[in-house]
């Protein structure tokens, strides 16, 4: 679990490209202060496994569907990158319920200055803009963010100082492609309001399952 508050931006040091995979190693400072095998870091958004690490850098490796999913597959040597490592239990909960799942990509429209702050529109799917919502969160490339505003295909999010200076989000351009994840909160809501609809189970069948409807809460006393 993340919080979507980056906590350092790293280098990409090598790839090591499988058939349908790669090993990552990642050049950082902050995050590995008390690394450990099996550590999980969010790099760009997407969590991934410490393998194996050194003084400066870490190991991970990337299966098939991360990077048909992310934006990972387009990493190169010398890529930046955003690093946060999992939550403590104990720590400020500073941005959003962050799980390192990402839903899918977007693309930046446009990139607009205005005074201090920098306004960037990520134009996404369907299947991604129909959780956003206006002053809800995204998390872009592991950044927890606040929705300024939304259209039928894109969103807008205004970025302070801090953000710009701190994350990879200020080299980015138009035509640039970020890891986006949705809040959870909604995607849970929608599975429950659908619950009874013919859904796949994963393997290309479908079930069906009891609708939770306003009648069934009254039958069971809420």
């Amino acid at each position: 679990m993340f919080t979507g508050i980056v906590e350092e931006t790293g280098r990409i040091k090598e790839i090591k490209r499988g058939r349908a995979s790669a090993v990552l190693t990642i050049e950082a400072r902050k995050v590995l202060e008390d690394v450990k095998l099996g550590d999980s870091i969010a790099v760009n958004g997407v969590c991934l496994t410490v393998t194996d690490f050194t003084s400066y850098a870490f190991m991970a490796d990337v299966m098939h569907e991360t990077l048909n999913r992310s934006s990972l597959g387009a990493l190169k040597n010398g890529s930046a990158v955003n690093l946060e490592r999992a939550m403590k239990a104990d720590g400020r909960f500073g941005g959003h319920i962050v799980s390192g799942h990402i839903d899918g990509t977007g693309t930046i429209a446009s990139v607009e200055k205005d005074d201090n702050a920098v306004w960037y529109t990520v134009k996404a799917p369907g299947e991604i803009m129909k959780y956003i919502v206006e002053k809800g969160s995204i998390a872009i490339d592991g950044i927890s963010l606040t929705v300024a505003g939304v259209a039928e295909d894109a969103f807008r999010v205004s970025i302070i100082p801090h953000t710009s200076d701190n994350t990879i989000l200020s080299i980015k351009k138009p035509g640039d492609v970020v890891n986006l994840e949705n809040d959870i909160i909604g995607k849970y809501v929608e599975r429950l309001m659908s619950f009874g609809e013919k859904v796949e189970n994963g393997t290309g069948a479908t079930r069906t399952s009891e609708r939770i409807t306003e009648a069934f809460l009254a039958e069971n006393g809420f």
